[in-house]
């Protein structure tokens, strides 16, 4: 009989990861409600046709199709069945696909629950989302995402907000990063100025991906959409500016002096950096005229955030989408969003063993059971233990002592307690530090003082 297995692309997590990963979403949960945002779930499973479009090309090619249940050859046409047309059979085959992201869902969810919530509203979710990308290191085919979205309010105070949640965020975790920050105004304001404003979306799609590919390879992308050797060199010089964010908003202005939505981009990021430097944050925040979030519904201030210490993709992105809701029969809800990557924190955290010691959350103690007497002794200090929000457990079996302190052991719990005939008559506790060794009589207050 063949092993069993798991798709390539995704994890089984042990108990000590998930005690991580528990830790990373209780931190995340924990800032989004200090700032106000309400948790929401939506299905694993959506509608494709409430997928379709809303990633660009690239992203619709990797979308988890999910066959239709019974006789799902029934609908499908024989001619494209023979010809082997997998784009028409997919639409035939499939009319639901695991979600993408927890963005397109949400503005789904705002359409849908209109009446029933009051706007702005702030949400967040935390659940797995799917892509068929090819796995390596850092990307997976079933990932985490923990998203903080604002839909019905255009105030540039929420992309403000948003900037202070990642720094509290990554300080809690002791995370070096650098936010990276740009406006998809401004590159509407490139194309336009360098006389390709039709091919924005792969001008976006081609820039974003200056760091993993370099300039040659992002030019030669350029060329193969179409854009003249004249609008590539003017593009050159623009994305590679250098200075201060301040210095590099200065010489926009008059690169996109002719371009309306250019100039309205540099202002909205000013706005940004005026007030994140009266809130102050501790990370850094620098304009990136590279960045482009490859995403076709960004249309304003976007967002990434890279980890200073570790090799790895992108840990943390979003940013402005004011139409996303518009395709769902409900327009002019502008929104604005931050999605954290889990499984990327995770890996980050564990190279840097950057985990607390109590985050993993494990048995603080565990009493030994020497038979039916002294079980049920310690059942009752065991029960004590936890009404004081202490982590107890007793084994459960009269098993030799070897197995039982090997149990101890392999669970990393700190103290055994050995409780026979003597301990009981006398009301007191031989306890074990697993670390040092050393075994000592104490009493059940002095176990708790110790344990708290």
């Amino acid at each position: 009989m063949a092993k069993p297995s798991i798709p390539k692309g995704t994890r089984d997590f042990t108990p000590q990861e998930m005690a991580k990963r528990n830790y990373i979403f209780n931190t995340i949960r924990d800032v989004y409600h200090l700032y106000g945002y309400q948790q929401i779930e939506t299905p694993a499973m959506e509608m494709l046709s409430t997928l379709m479009g809303k990633y660009g090309e690239e992203g619709d090619k990797l979308l988890f199709k999910i066959l239709n249940s019974g006789d799902f050859l029934k609908g499908a046409n024989k001619e494209d069945i023979d010809n082997k047309n997998i784009a028409k059979l997919a639409s035939q085959l499939c009319e639901k696909g695991l979600r993408y992201d927890l963005t397109v869902p949400f503005a789904r969810f705002v359409v849908m629950h209109r009446d029933e919530i009051a706007f702005p509203f702030k949400r967040y979710q935390i659940q797995p989302v799917w892509r068929a990308d090819r796995p390596q290191k850092g990307r997976y085919r079933e990932f985490f995402q923990c998203d903080a979205d604002v839909v019905g309010s255009d105030s540039l105070i929420n992309e403000v907000e948003l900037i202070q949640i990642i720094d509290e965020v990554f300080g809690r975790f002791g995370i070096n990063v650098a936010i990276k920050m740009n406006n998809r105004k401004i590159l509407t304001g490139i194309a336009e100025i360098i006389g390709e404003p039709e091919r924005i979306v792969d001008i976006t799609v081609a820039i974003d991906k200056l760091d993993k590919i370099g300039l040659e390879k992002v030019n030669e992308e350029l060329r193969l959409k179409g854009l003249t050797e004249e609008a590539i060199s003017q593009l050159q010089p623009i994305i590679m500016l250098e200075g201060s964010n301040r210095e590099k908003l200065e010489k926009l202005k008059t690169i996109l002096s002719a371009s309306q939505t250019g100039l309205k981009g540099i202002e909205e990021s000013e706005f940004i950096l005026d007030n994140i430097d009266l809130v102050g944050i501790k990370c850094q925040l620098d304009l990136d005229l590279t960045l482009a979030r490859g995403l076709n519904y960004y249309t304003g201030a976007i967002f990434e955030v890279k980890a200073l210490d570790v090799q790895i993709g992108s840990i943390t992105g979003g940013g402005r989408y004011d139409n996303l809701t518009g395709v769902f029969g409900m327009p002019g809800v502008s929104g604005v969003g931050i999605s954290f990557g889990a499984d990327r924190i995770f890996d980050v955290l564990n190279q840097l063993e950057l985990y607390p010691e109590d985050s993993l959350m494990t048995t603080q103690i565990i009493f030994v059971n020497f038979g039916a007497e002294e079980q049920k002794h310690c059942l009752k200090l065991v029960s004590q233990l936890r009404k004081e929000g202490i982590r107890a457990e007793i084994y459960p079996e009269n098993a030799k002592m070897k197995k039982q302190m090997g149990y101890a052991d392999s669970k990393k719990i700190p103290f055994v307690a050995l409780i026979g005939e003597n301990e009981i008559s006398q009301n007191m506790i031989n306890l074990k530090d697993m670390l040092s060794g050393e075994q000592k009589l104490i009493s059940f207050n002095e176990l708790i003082s110790l344990l708290k």
